[in-house]
């Protein structure tokens, strides 16, 4: 009962915000649930399914509990059995999908060679990326990891950075040593980082490489020109499976087109590979986070519409959103402001100026 309900009944207030027409009563080890029929009974299953999840030895947090929601009113199974494929464990914590999105990016990586997980931050897209690379290494299906990124500053310039290569680049690499510390064993790190087993790399290093027998994630993806996304996706070699990843609405290049944008349309038709989009659904962070992304995704959508209006906004007769034809207009007729009734306005004489010979 004490991890049904969560520490200070977290997860029993996640479970009311869920069903806003239910009361939750608690007595002892008994739940009572009291209130509209439909969400009385969708709330029973739910629990159901939160009791079931335990008894598996799953660690249940707000995250599990509004993701068993959300699968349950889709209809998409059993979010005790839709949760519960593990990863990986490490020290005594099961890395896992926590979404149904992020179930179907994991299954996407298992059967297929190429995989793109395109989402806002805080839907595990690389955290499940090396996840799964770890695990493939694990289960010898592959002989090295490779980890790379773009080094793109976040909108900042951070101008000359003092030490050797490797000390300018590892900052821009720092996410990936911390997933990595996360999910093995931290002083085994770094012996399969010297042997050449797990390597991290900045992304200008993969040119002329051919990387066989090898799990590859690409971080930051949106952050690549399209030339490099090309270079980066050519480098596979036999036996081995590339996870691209990134966010198409955080993109820090200067100027120029995304590649991670192009390459959705020049890839899309191709067998073997899929790309798996998340949204602020699948988001796993604060509660906060989805809804700040929700909130910039409206936004940059009512941004984009006013853009299209200010463009494109005439109507099929050739008018345009200030009212009349843009050429009349330019004659000084319809729509203009140049007078009453659309004509001209009659134009005073210039004075003549001083010692100008009466012009």
């Amino acid at each position: 009962m004490v991890r049904l309900l969560g520490p200070q009944d977290r997860l029993l207030t996640t479970l009311e915000a869920q069903y806003p027409l239910v009361d939750v009563h608690v007595r002892g080890n008994q739940v009572t649930l009291e209130g509209d029929a439909d969400q009385v009974a969708a709330a029973g299953t739910l629990v159901d399914e939160l009791i079931l999840m335990i008894r598996q030895g799953q660690e249940l947090g707000p995250v599990e509990v509004t993701s068993s929601a959300r699968i349950l009113d889709a209809g998409a199974g059993s979010p005790a059995e839709v949760l519960s494929q593990a990863i990986l464990t490490s020290r005594g914590k099961s890395i896992r999908p926590k979404t149904l999105g992020q179930k179907a990016y994991v299954d996407a990586i298992d059967l297929n060679t190429i995989v793109f997980g395109i989402g806002p931050a805080g839907t595990g897209k690389t955290y499940l990326a090396m996840a799964k690379a770890v695990q493939a290494l694990q289960r010898k299906e592959v002989e090295r990891i490779i980890l790379t990124r773009p080094a793109v500053e976040a909108g900042e310039r951070l101008g000359f950075l003092p030490g050797t290569l490797t000390d300018k680049i590892d900052p821009y690499l720092r996410p990936l040593y911390d997933a990595l510390n996360e999910m093995m064993d931290p002083e085994l790190v770094p012996k399969l980082l010297t042997t050449g087993v797990v390597e991290v790399a900045p992304l200008a290093y993969m040119r002329g490489r051919t990387l066989n027998n090898s799990f590859i994630v690409l971080d930051e993806a949106q952050n690549t020109s399209p030339e490099q996304m090309k270079m980066f996706l050519t480098r596979l070699g036999f036996g081995s499976k590339m996870v691209v990843t990134g966010d198409i609405t955080q993109v820090d290049l200067p100027a120029g087109a995304s590649g991670l944008k192009l390459v959705t349309r020049v890839l899309a038709d191709i067998d073997d590979i899929h790309f798996a989009r998340l949204t602020s659904d699948d988001v796993v962070r604060h509660s906060l986070v989805g809804r700040i992304v929700d909130a910039y995704t409206t936004y940059d959508a009512q941004k984009q519409a006013q853009q299209y209006e200010r463009e494109h906004g005439r109507d099929g007769e050739g008018q345009d959103a200030r009212g009349g034809n843009r050429a009349d207009r330019r004659a000084g007729l319809g729509g203009s402001r140049d007078g009453a009734g659309g004509q001209p306005r009659d134009r005073l004489p210039r004075r003549p100026r001083p010692g100008a010979g009466g012009r």
